[in-house]
């Protein structure tokens, strides 16, 4: 697998790296950031996957969100990678929520898409071996988080590979793409009619088809967030998680909106969480 390190920036005692590969998953290049801990000097460290939201990339967080001072002081490595596969090669349509920067991290089976958007597959199995083979990574003690799209992600990876991640927790994410506008454009979009395809990439589905898993989820929502209404609604995830006997922490917050500064603002409470089920 051809790897190529773009670059590499010392910050808080780390380093925070850019790098890109030749995905066979994707078939196309991706790029990826990794914050590498001071700790992992002298081992291996646990890694926390940031999964980021629509039109993103993985430079949105690793610029704007501000985990590296905690992440050092923690020792987690925080692995970002792309939304979507990319490239004048890759299939796009000009709408933002579909297409590329919008693969909502699953593995399409609908031409023209099924040749490259296999986000699912990249985030799951390939991303993770080669971090693995690269980093001083110890991949026993994995937790996965995101933002949006990404929160989708975040979820529904942690809920389909039980025992995978120890740790989950999301930034006003999509709880329910079955049931808000994005994600009956992108489910059918991406997969088709199979109605029990979507359910797989559904958290709400999930939970509700398999039960609930021993660890907190842990959740922030913005309410002055435009999308929370009809596209996030954590309304559902609190139910469902009523309803299965999970356990969930689910924050409201008066405010803030469906920006990076909200991210900021909660991203150290997130560390923590992370860190505390990952040591």
């Amino acid at each position: 697998m051809t790897f190529e390190t773009i670059s590499e920036t010392t910050s808080f005692g780390g380093t925070q790296g850019y790098y890109r590969h030749e995905s066979d998953v994707t078939g196309c290049p991706m790029r990826f950031s990794v914050f590498t801990p001071p700790a992992g000097e002298d081992g291996n460290v646990p890694v926390l996957w940031y999964l980021s939201g629509l039109t993103c990339t993985e430079d949105n967080a690793t610029v704007k969100a501000g985990f590296q001072r905690v992440a050092a002081e923690l020792g987690l490595m925080i692995v970002c990678p792309d939304t979507s596969p990319r490239g004048d090669d890759v299939p796009d349509v000009p709408e933002w929520d579909f297409g590329q920067g919008a693969g909502f991290y699953v593995d399409a089976t609908v031409e023209p898409w099924a040749k490259n958007f296999r986000m699912y597959s990249y985030v799951a199995e390939e991303l993770p071996a080669l971090i693995a083979a690269r980093f001083p990574a110890d991949m026993a003690r994995q937790g996965i988080t995101g933002h949006s799209m990404g929160g989708h992600g975040a979820l529904t990876l942690f809920l389909r590979n039980r025992g995978t991640y120890r740790s989950v927790s999301a930034f006003a994410p999509i709880v329910s793409p079955l049931n808000c506008p994005w994600g009956q454009k992108a489910l059918p979009g991406y997969l088709g009619d199979d109605t029990a395809a979507h359910a797989a990439h559904d958290a709400c589905a999930l939970l509700r088809a398999h039960g609930p898993v021993e660890t907190t989820i842990l959740v922030d929502q913005g309410l002055a967030d435009p999308f929370v209404d009809n596209q996030l609604k954590p309304k559902l995830l609190e139910e469902v998680a009523t309803e299965v006997g999970q356990k969930l922490m689910l924050r409201r917050h008066p405010g803030y909106d469906h920006s990076y500064f909200f991210i900021a603002t909660f991203m150290e409470d997130h560390l923590r969480h992370h860190a505390e089920l990952l040591a």
